[in-house]
């Protein structure tokens, strides 16, 4: 079999060499031990929180080592393809601290020596590499239709079994010269598959970088290699990408794990060293019946990472979730380092944890609220108006127009030894605060206590005094004795029954009147924030 004459009958219009294309993308000058990584999302729709997790975990290898982290767009499957889906991938890697080294914006500009980063425009490279399989005799054209009928099935089968194949195996690998020059007059299409080697039926040694050494069944496939549209499949695509870019490390979910024996044994007759694999666990989350499952796209709005944006989340909070998930080392750094920031984490992307991760929104919402707590208040303003912006464009002119004021809201209790710890994501600042902008519309008062309610907020309009914070609570003090509270504590849990309540339940009262709630941040700096004729005004609604 001629098999050099196989693959200039299939590619008659393929000049490019594979010896051409390699000194093209040169081995990278770089340190000894510097890791080559790369994410490489399909443009399908939204990009995924754990694209995500394993886009971190790539940053981070290469960064540690010195090396390169990649972006590159495997848009081979144009049927799928979402218009702008890689111009929103783009944009979230660089929001939540995952930007990469080298990658291109189509039609705008690339960066990097070692693109195109979208596989669509590496067609050419892909065929040359086929073209020398074919050549090597470890590649082949398939022509069988894509669609078959049960009688199809049966036929090929029949063939199959003549020639000793298993069903992995196609009988389009027998063909002879004068058969495929045959096909290719009629103009039938054709696919470039893989000779396999094996037969599925032995065992090989694998290793991955978090799992150790492996053994698994053998590939015993004829795979696909370029489809009859000459795009190629992720699996020779993959191959052939990652050893031109030069990639040393792929990080991609464990669900790839069973494909390992087959993308070894491309590289292998491509004549490529392989990379090493991370396969790391995928994201799940606890649902109602107590089960776990994977966070989905289709249930799960927090599995589309535009959800954060929408409501607010900190990108560096989200980031820092996604690193502590990822090392299992994160946790006890962040408790010996509260304040330090999270570059400092000397996060080892090798020590991945091989447990299952579980997203936690309360974690996320933990890790949140401790960062938003360290911002000053103009620093505050400046985020929420940035999320206004983008999300809630009917608040902007509001909060332009009002700054100061929205910061002094902003600064109760914050930029203090303890600050307080409520805010979690800027999407719920309005209703959060909803009681410094309009009077409450409801009041968590109960019934039984109506009387007493209305009683001290007559008796506090003459009260009212925030000169300063002291003076404010002697005179809260002196109108509560005067009307039979307690204003020592004391004396109150020794003799309860002796007095209306204590100076908590007055304070309670007040604060009732001003937000509508029981809780809220400090009283004192609410009220100074809304001003003496606001308060006024809230408490004349009731009495």
């Amino acid at each position: 079999m001629d098999y050099k004459k196989i693959a200039e009958m299939l590619f008659p219009n393929n000049k490019l060499t594979v010896e051409d294309i390699e000194k093209k993308y040169p081995p990278r000058n770089l340190k000894e031990g510097a890791e080559v990584t790369r994410f490489a999302p399909s443009p399908t729709g939204f990009m995924h929180i754990g694209g995500l997790f394993q886009a971190i975990i790539d940053k981070n290898i290469a960064k540690r080592s010195g090396g390169v982290y990649i972006l590159r767009i495997e848009d081979t499957d144009k049927k799928r393809e979402v218009i702008g889906a890689s111009t929103i991938i783009l944009n979230i890697l660089k929001k939540y601290g995952a930007e990469p080294d080298e990658y291109e914006e189509k039609g705008v500009k690339v960066v990097g020596n070692y693109g195109p980063y979208f596989q669509s425009e590496r067609e050419e490279i892909y065929k040359a590499y086929a073209k020398k399989l074919v050549s090597e005799g470890k590649a082949f054209p398939c022509f069988c239709r894509k669609t078959e009928g049960l009688n199809d099935v049966k036929e090929k089968r029949e063939k199959m079994f003549s020639l000793g194949l298993t069903e992995d195996k196609d009988p389009c690998r027998n063909l002879t010269e004068e058969q495929i020059e045959e096909y290719l007059k009629d103009g039938k299409p054709f696919a470039i598959k893989l000779k396999a080697k094996g037969n599925g039926q032995n065992k090989v040694k694998i290793y991955d970088v978090l799992k150790g050494e492996l053994e698994m069944q053998e590939n015993g496939e004829d795979a696909v290699l370029l489809k009859s549209d000459f795009m190629p499949t992720y699996a020779f695509a993959h191959a052939v990408d990652d050893h031109l870019m030069r990639t040393t490390t792929v990080v991609r979910g464990e669900e790839w794990l069973p494909s390992y024996p087959l993308h070894l044994e491309i590289f292998e007759a491509l004549g490529f060293k392989p990379v090493k694999y991370v396969h790391t666990p995928l994201i799940y989350k606890i649902r109602e019946n107590g089960g776990k499952t994977k966070i989905s796209k289709r249930i799960d709005a927090e599995a589309d990472m535009r959800y954060f944006s929408k409501e607010g989340y900190e990108p560096e909070a989200v980031e820092e979730y996604l690193v502590n998930l990822a090392n299992s080392n994160f946790e006890l750094w962040r408790k010996e380092n509260p304040l330090a920031p999270l570059s400092e984490f000397p996060f080892d992307g090798f020590n991945i944890t091989a447990n299952t991760p579980v997203f936690d929104i309360v974690k996320l919402n933990d890790i949140s609220k401790e960062l938003i707590a360290k911002y000053s208040a103009e620093k505050c303003y400046q985020k929420l108006l940035a999320w206004a912006v983008e999300n809630s464009m009917e608040n902007v002119e509001y909060l332009k127009k009002d700054k100061e004021y929205v910061i002094k809201v902003l600064n109760i209790d914050r930029e203090k030894d303890k600050p307080r710890k409520d805010i979690y994501k800027w999407g719920m600042f309005f209703d959060y605060y909803d009681y410094m902008f309009s009077a409450p519309k409801t009041y968590q008062i109960d019934e039984s206590e109506r009387k007493k309610f209305e009683e001290v907020l007559r008796a506090y309009k003459n009260y009212i005094d925030l000169s300063d914070k002291t003076i404010w609570f002697d005179k809260i003090k002196e109108m509560s004795k005067k009307l039979g509270y307690a204003v020592d504590n004391k004396e109150y849990k020794k003799s309860p029954d002796a007095f209306k309540g204590n100076v908590a339940k007055v304070c309670e009262f007040i604060r009732v009147a001003v937000t509508g709630q029981k809780n809220s941040p400090d009283l004192f700096e609410i009220m100074s924030v809304l001003g003496k004729e606001k308060v006024l005004e809230r408490i004349s609604l009731i009495v």
